[in-house]
């Protein structure tokens, strides 16, 4: 009799047939791909003494495109979650002509290379640009500056928040709402009372996914900023450049200091979002 107690609790807990090679295989595959690449950035930049590290990861340089990196995609995030979440929004709750079309067109951005859409809000927003042109005459410049790094992290950034909510509030029982408003509540109550609280979860994954993606975007950032020192160089773009220069541990020091702050701010937003939960 205990014995069968105990293989029932074993089910219980190990649900997936062959657990034991799942587990093992997924251990490999993470090492493979993630773990083993990642430490060897970390050996590569303890061939560094103390203070050669200290010397290249707290250069005014290298300062200023911490600043620069964190600060536009975390701007970059919070705009992509509030009209990520307008975009979710409307193509779940609304119907209209072409609806499909701009649905697929939110995907774009996964799609396209971050080359190309580097060039082409570049061109765009350019002095003599077809958007440019017009913010320039209102004083605002886009191209080589912080805004238009801005510009291209959204550009790159708005599908993760958009197919995170997406299919909460496709999941979202509608009944509720109507239960609401037969008590009289308001929309703006039914909203965050009802509403948003189901969807905070999700929030805070769309725009930690979007944040990160930020934080090491390359290719549509090149192009946009102008790469001027002390300006508008962000972190990755800093990184590729020692490299170039053959400094590779000089890249590898920035780039594992680098991925202990991106790790520590992503750690504290999946804190926040854990205790959301509660």
């Amino acid at each position: 009799m205990s014995s069968t107690i105990t293989l029932s609790k074993n089910k219980k807990n190990h649900t997936l047939p062959g657990f034991g090679l799942t587990l093992g295989f997924t251990v490999f595959y993470l090492s493979l791909i993630l773990i083993i690449p990642l430490s060897t950035v970390f050996l590569k930049t303890f061939t560094l003494n103390w203070e050669e590290f200290w010397n290249i990861v707290f250069d005014k340089r290298v300062i200023a495109s911490y600043k620069l990196s964190f600060g536009t995609s975390f701007i970059a995030a919070l705009i992509n979650t509030f009209f990520g979440f307008i975009v979710a929004w409307v193509l779940v709750r609304y119907k209209f002509p072409g609806k499909r079309i701009f649905d697929s067109l939110v995907d774009l951005p996964f799609a396209l290379p971050t080359a190309i859409a580097g060039i082409s809000l570049t061109t765009i927003f350019a002095t003599d640009g077809l958007l440019g042109s017009a913010l320039q005459k209102i004083g605002i410049t886009v191209v080589f500056t912080e805004l238009g790094i801005i510009v291209a992290l959204i550009f790159i950034g708005l599908p993760f928040v958009v197919r995170t909510i997406q299919p909460v509030l496709q999941d979202l029982e509608k009944e509720v709402e109507e239960a609401a408003a037969s008590l009289n509540a308001t929309r703006w109550k039914t909203f965050t009372k009802i509403i948003l609280p189901e969807l905070k979860p999700a929030i805070i994954t769309g725009f930690t996914l979007a944040f990160a993606r930020a934080l090491g975007e390359y290719g549509s950032v090149v192009f946009i900023s102008g790469n001027m020192p002390m300006k508008t160089e962000v972190t990755s773009l800093l990184i590729m450049t020692k490299l170039e220069q053959f400094d590779y541990p000089g890249a590898t020091a920035i780039s594992v200091t680098m991925l202990l702050m991106s790790f520590v701010v992503l750690l504290i937003i999946n804190l926040i979002q854990y205790y959301s939960k509660k």
